[in-house]
């Protein structure tokens, strides 16, 4: 798959089912303590590393970057589909969401506090992913923070319905340790692996443990955590 068979069809097939992802999983974080507190530890990481910009790579609906917003960072959106992002314009008025693609983000080098990939990642090919955290790197400034969420496994799930709606979309199941492999690769520090097992009996069923990987981009060699040099 071309990159550009890989975001035709991410961007419409998330076009196609905007509003009805909205109304079934607008709730959803509210239901999961634990992912909430994976990203209260990011936000705090990301204020005592001094604050900045964070983006929310993949954002969808902007539920995500609301509660970051919320936990007190200067958090915005990016998303590939137009249709996702009409959605977050609209629950969250005020707030900034640009269309953009995770292989080339329209962000300078070393701008942002934090970036999160918020289960946004699923969708990229495998030979594709090198490429991707390499440029959540280049936009991470030195002693940033990035947290990934996924779902764990081995297969590829293609569905090709999504509540009525036709879509055409691939979802790439991985291991955290290759994940961390990935990330450790493009130059960042690993921190924390955490995996929650399925859920099956919540009101958001999950058939897959699901994994969160929070690592960062190491300080400029030379100079201190306060900005000095030595």
């Amino acid at each position: 798959m071309t990159d550009a068979d890989f975001l035709h069809a991410t961007r419409t097939s998330y076009d196609a089912m905007a509003v009805e992802y909205d109304r079934r999983f607008r709730g959803e974080l509210a239901a999961k303590p634990l992912d909430r507190g994976l990203l209260t530890a990011f936000a705090e990481l990301v204020r005592e590393g001094g604050g900045g910009p964070v983006a929310d790579i993949g954002c969808g609906t902007g539920r995500v970057t609301g509660h970051l917003r919320g936990l007190g960072l200067d958090a915005f959106g990016i998303d590939l589909s137009p249709g996702m992002l009409a959605v977050a314009r609209r629950n969250l008025p005020g707030v900034r969401f640009e269309e953009g693609s995770m292989l080339a983000l329209d962000l300078p080098d070393g701008g942002l506090g934090g970036l999160l990939a918020w289960y946004s990642t699923i969708h990229v090919p495998d030979e594709q992913l090198p490429e991707v955290f390499v440029e959540f790197v280049r936009v991470l400034a030195p002693g940033g923070h990035l947290l990934l969420g996924f779902q764990t496994g081995d297969e590829v799930l293609h569905l090709t319905d999504a509540w009525g709606s036709g879509i055409d979309l691939d979802f790439r199941r991985r291991q955290p340790e290759w994940m961390a492999r990935l990330l450790a690769g493009a130059g960042l520090t690993m921190m924390a692996r955490t995996v929650r097992e399925a859920d099956t009996g919540s009101d958001f069923p999950e058939k897959t443990p699901q994994a969160f990987l929070l690592a960062r981009k190491p300080i400029v060699s030379g100079a201190r955590e306060d900005g000095a040099t030595n």
